[in-house]
């Protein structure tokens, strides 16, 4: 039975793949409690420490996640991603067949999916946000238009599709998300999706900024080569492991290491850095562009969409990249120095919020049905 008078209902459920998923959903999810809708959150026991930290008030539904796994090796990754896509495509289907009771349970009245694919029903409007649009293999072209039909069957069972980019040049994300062709349905770009605002002007920029994040194991190989190399250095350090469920946090003689911080804590971090050192994860990067800091990238071995993210922003002298095989911190330090950071790019209000009236207006037209 629909309930015209009370407030929309709307399930917010980000991807598990690395922390970015659902840190990029935050300004989603602020903007749906700015309209004063009731927001539902779900995914795992890593995501729940996250946005509950974030959004209290907010009910939380524990969804499983697909679990991805990356080889120790980049040139390994393709062959263990093939050997997982029978139980990622069993997920799907396990969370379409999830969503369906609980929209009918919970009287959910729209559902914002972030890459998860079996997040969609005919029961109310669903959107899914991606950034990813055209998927690099790494392999051939045909490879690539291939991925990309059976992408588009999936975005193409939902109401809307959302591209957290911006929608001419100059853009964070390239080819991913200005392809050829687009999806049948509408398509709106909303702007780079980010906790976080601006450095002020003038603002003291002083030491080094870690951000290690996504899948293991290769987050942890990151980790431990950034430990080692900072034996040898001495200026200030700020880790942050990007492990909020972690024990307690490793010892850093000439580093201040933290497991997770919150959003305001991070922010600080952020603008008191001359450097952030992170993985090329699009979420990473919108980051980086909102606060305005100079970051050095380093993709994530075998990971195509990073690889192709790095080489992309360094053509456009947004960021420098490195390879992890190849990362030298004296070295690298010297070569970012000497490069021509473009200062990222400006803001466009708005984006966001147009593609919300259109979603918000089809759920109540829903709703009162």
């Amino acid at each position: 039975m629909n309930h015209p008078n009370r407030k929309l209902r709307i399930l917010v459920a980000p991807l598990d793949w690395g922390l970015g998923h659902t840190t990029r959903c935050i300004p989603v999810i602020s903007e749906l409690l700015n309209r004063e809708v009731e927001v539902w959150l779900a995914g795992n026991d890593t995501q729940q420490a996250i946005l509950k930290k974030e959004f209290p008030q907010c009910s939380f539904l524990p969804l499983k996640g697909y679990n991805v796994r990356y080889h120790h090796k980049g040139k390994g990754l393709a062959v263990k991603m093939l050997a997982q896509v029978p139980r990622i495509l069993s997920r799907i289907k396990q969370e379409h067949s999830w969503l369906q009771k609980i929209v009918k349970e919970y009287q959910i009245d729209g559902v914002i999916s972030d890459n998860r694919y079996g997040l969609c029903t005919d029961a109310v409007p669903c959107v899914f946000m991606t950034h990813q649009l055209q998927i690099k293999t790494g392999l051939s072209a045909l490879a690539d238009n291939m991925l990309q039909q059976l992408n588009y069957r999936f975005i193409n069972k939902y109401t809307y599709c959302w591209i957290p980019d911006f929608p001419q040049q100059p853009n964070l994300a390239g080819d991913l998300s200005h392809p050829n062709k687009m999806p049948s349905i509408p398509c709106f770009y909303v702007g780079a999706l980010s906790r976080f605002s601006a450095v002020p002007t003038g603002a003291e920029q002083k030491g080094l900024l870690f951000l290690i994040s996504g899948p293991e194991p290769q987050r942890s190989v990151l980790e431990q080569i950034v430990f080692s190399q900072l034996k040898q250095y001495e200026a200030k350090v700020t880790i942050v492991r990007g492990v909020p469920n972690g024990g307690s946090a490793p010892e850093c003689a000439n580093a201040r290491v933290f497991n997770h911080l919150p959003k305001d804590a991070l922010e600080k971090e952020l603008a008191a850095a001359s450097y952030v050192i992170c993985r090329s994860g699009y979420s990473s990067i919108m980051d980086i562009n909102s606060i305005g800091a100079k970051s050095i990238l380093i993709p994530t071995p075998g990971q195509t969409e990073q690889e192709y993210l790095g080489q992309y922003l360094m053509q456009e002298q947004f960021a420098f990249c490195c390879s992890q095989d190849m990362f030298d911190l004296k070295k690298i330090l010297q070569q970012a120095a000497e490069f021509p950071y473009s200062g990222g790019i400006a803001l466009q209000p708005g984006l966001l919020q147009n593609a919300m009236d259109a979603f918000l207006l089809q759920c109540e037209q829903n709703q009162s049905k």
